[in-house]
Protein backbone atom coordinates (compact mmCIF):
# COMPACT_ATOMS: atom_id res chain seq x y z
CA UNK A 1 0.00 0.00 0.00
CA UNK A 2 1.18 3.47 -0.85
CA UNK A 3 1.47 6.10 1.83
CA UNK A 4 -1.10 8.79 1.43
CA UNK A 5 0.28 12.11 0.42
CA UNK A 6 -1.76 15.21 0.51
CA UNK A 7 -0.89 17.89 -1.94
CA UNK A 8 -1.56 21.39 -0.83
CA UNK A 9 -2.40 23.94 -3.46
CA UNK A 10 -3.14 27.60 -2.78
CA UNK A 11 -3.61 29.08 0.64
CA UNK A 12 -6.26 28.65 3.19
CA UNK A 13 -8.90 31.20 3.97
CA UNK A 14 -7.41 31.75 7.43
CA UNK A 15 -4.02 32.72 5.98
CA UNK A 16 -5.69 35.25 3.69
CA UNK A 17 -7.66 36.68 6.61
CA UNK A 18 -4.52 37.05 8.75
CA UNK A 19 -2.61 38.73 5.90
CA UNK A 20 -5.49 41.13 5.25
CA UNK A 21 -5.73 42.02 8.96
CA UNK A 22 -1.99 42.69 9.15
CA UNK A 23 -2.21 44.88 6.07
CA UNK A 24 -5.13 46.84 7.55
CA UNK A 25 -3.27 47.41 10.85
CA UNK A 26 -0.24 48.64 8.90
CA UNK A 27 -2.38 51.05 6.89
CA UNK A 28 -3.96 52.39 10.09
CA UNK A 29 -0.47 52.99 11.48
CA UNK A 30 0.55 54.88 8.35
CA UNK A 31 -2.64 56.94 8.55
CA UNK A 32 -1.95 57.85 12.20
CA UNK A 33 1.61 58.82 11.32
CA UNK A 34 0.38 61.02 8.46
CA UNK A 35 -2.16 62.74 10.74
CA UNK A 36 0.50 63.38 13.37
CA UNK A 37 2.85 64.80 10.76
CA UNK A 38 0.19 67.14 9.38
CA UNK A 39 -0.62 68.39 12.88
CA UNK A 40 3.06 69.04 13.63
CA UNK A 41 3.49 70.86 10.32
CA UNK A 42 0.45 73.04 11.04
CA UNK A 43 1.76 73.83 14.53
CA UNK A 44 5.15 74.79 13.07
CA UNK A 45 3.50 76.99 10.47
CA UNK A 46 1.43 78.84 13.09
CA UNK A 47 4.46 79.37 15.32
CA UNK A 48 6.47 80.65 12.33
CA UNK A 49 3.68 83.12 11.55
CA UNK A 50 3.71 84.28 15.18
CA UNK A 51 7.48 84.84 15.06
CA UNK A 52 7.16 86.76 11.79
CA UNK A 53 4.36 88.93 13.20
CA UNK A 54 6.30 89.64 16.39
CA UNK A 55 9.29 90.72 14.31
CA UNK A 56 6.96 92.94 12.28
CA UNK A 57 5.85 95.02 15.27
CA UNK A 58 9.40 95.16 16.65
CA UNK A 59 10.64 96.58 13.34
CA UNK A 60 7.77 99.08 13.28
CA UNK A 61 8.75 100.18 16.77
CA UNK A 62 12.41 100.52 15.81
CA UNK A 63 11.44 102.78 12.93
CA UNK A 64 9.46 105.01 15.31
CA UNK A 65 11.98 105.22 18.15
CA UNK A 66 10.65 108.61 19.28
CA UNK A 67 7.21 107.05 19.72
CA UNK A 68 8.73 104.17 21.72
CA UNK A 69 10.67 106.52 24.00
CA UNK A 70 7.47 108.53 24.57
CA UNK A 71 5.64 105.36 25.63
CA UNK A 72 3.23 105.45 22.67
CA UNK A 73 3.57 101.68 22.09
CA UNK A 74 2.76 100.74 25.67
CA UNK A 75 -0.64 99.08 25.17
CA UNK A 76 -2.03 101.77 22.84
CA UNK A 77 -5.55 101.97 21.49
CA UNK A 78 -5.26 100.82 17.86
CA UNK A 79 -6.52 103.50 15.46
CA UNK A 80 -6.11 103.65 11.69
CA UNK A 81 -4.71 106.98 10.51
CA UNK A 82 -4.67 107.44 6.75
CA UNK A 83 -2.06 110.23 6.86
CA UNK A 84 0.51 107.80 8.26
CA UNK A 85 0.73 106.13 4.85
CA UNK A 86 0.97 109.31 2.80
CA UNK A 87 3.53 112.06 2.38
CA UNK A 88 1.43 114.26 4.67
CA UNK A 89 2.62 112.21 7.62
CA UNK A 90 1.38 111.93 11.18
CA UNK A 91 2.62 112.34 14.74
CA UNK A 92 4.64 109.67 16.52
CA UNK A 93 1.67 108.74 18.71
CA UNK A 94 -0.61 108.46 15.65
CA UNK A 95 2.06 106.32 13.98
CA UNK A 96 2.19 104.02 17.02
CA UNK A 97 -1.62 103.64 17.07
CA UNK A 98 -1.66 103.05 13.32
CA UNK A 99 1.17 100.49 13.54
CA UNK A 100 -0.63 98.54 16.26
CA UNK A 101 -3.92 98.73 14.31
CA UNK A 102 -2.31 97.29 11.17
CA UNK A 103 -0.35 94.73 13.15
CA UNK A 104 -3.36 93.45 15.12
CA UNK A 105 -5.31 93.14 11.86
CA UNK A 106 -2.43 91.10 10.38
CA UNK A 107 -2.37 88.84 13.45
CA UNK A 108 -6.13 88.26 13.21
CA UNK A 109 -5.85 87.47 9.50
CA UNK A 110 -2.84 85.14 9.75
CA UNK A 111 -3.73 83.07 12.82
CA UNK A 112 -6.98 81.33 13.82
CA UNK A 113 -8.55 83.38 16.63
CA UNK A 114 -5.35 85.43 16.56
CA UNK A 115 -4.99 88.22 19.09
CA UNK A 116 -1.99 90.18 20.23
CA UNK A 117 -0.73 92.92 22.46
CA UNK A 118 2.46 94.92 22.83
CA UNK A 119 3.26 96.52 26.17
CA UNK A 120 5.91 97.24 28.77
CA UNK A 121 6.10 94.25 31.07
CA UNK A 122 8.59 93.33 33.77
CA UNK A 123 7.55 89.64 33.59
CA UNK A 124 6.50 88.95 29.98
CA UNK A 125 5.92 85.19 30.21
CA UNK A 126 2.52 85.42 31.84
CA UNK A 127 -1.01 86.41 30.99
CA UNK A 128 -3.87 85.11 28.91
CA UNK A 129 -5.80 86.43 25.95
CA UNK A 130 -8.44 87.80 28.35
CA UNK A 131 -5.91 89.26 30.80
CA UNK A 132 -2.55 89.97 29.10
CA UNK A 133 -0.92 90.72 32.50
CA UNK A 134 1.14 93.70 31.37
CA UNK A 135 2.73 95.37 34.36
CA UNK A 136 3.43 98.62 32.41
CA UNK A 137 6.69 98.96 34.34
CA UNK A 138 10.34 98.75 33.46
CA UNK A 139 12.04 99.21 30.11
CA UNK A 140 11.30 95.74 28.73
CA UNK A 141 8.66 95.50 26.02
CA UNK A 142 6.69 92.28 25.52
CA UNK A 143 5.00 91.18 22.32
CA UNK A 144 2.37 88.56 23.16
CA UNK A 145 0.51 86.67 20.44
CA UNK A 146 -2.25 84.12 21.07
CA UNK A 147 -3.95 81.75 18.62
CA UNK A 148 -6.04 78.58 18.50
CA UNK A 149 -3.63 75.92 17.27
CA UNK A 150 -5.82 72.87 17.91
CA UNK A 151 -9.00 74.55 16.60
CA UNK A 152 -10.99 73.83 19.75
CA UNK A 153 -12.41 77.35 19.92
CA UNK A 154 -9.97 78.62 22.56
CA UNK A 155 -6.93 80.72 21.71
CA UNK A 156 -4.59 79.11 24.23
CA UNK A 157 -1.29 78.90 22.35
CA UNK A 158 1.02 81.82 23.03
CA UNK A 159 4.24 83.20 21.63
CA UNK A 160 6.07 85.85 23.66
CA UNK A 161 8.95 87.98 22.49
CA UNK A 162 10.55 90.33 24.99
CA UNK A 163 13.00 93.04 23.99
CA UNK A 164 14.51 96.30 25.09
CA UNK A 165 14.13 99.09 22.50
Amino acid sequence: MMPSRSIQSGSSLIEVLVATTMFAVGMLGISALQTSTLKSNQNSYMRTQAVYLAQDIVERMRSNSTGVLSGNYNDPTPVATANCTTTTGCTTSQMAANDVYQWEAAVAAALPLGAATVCRDASPNDGTIAVPACSNTGSLYAVKIWWDDDRDGTADDIFVMAFTP
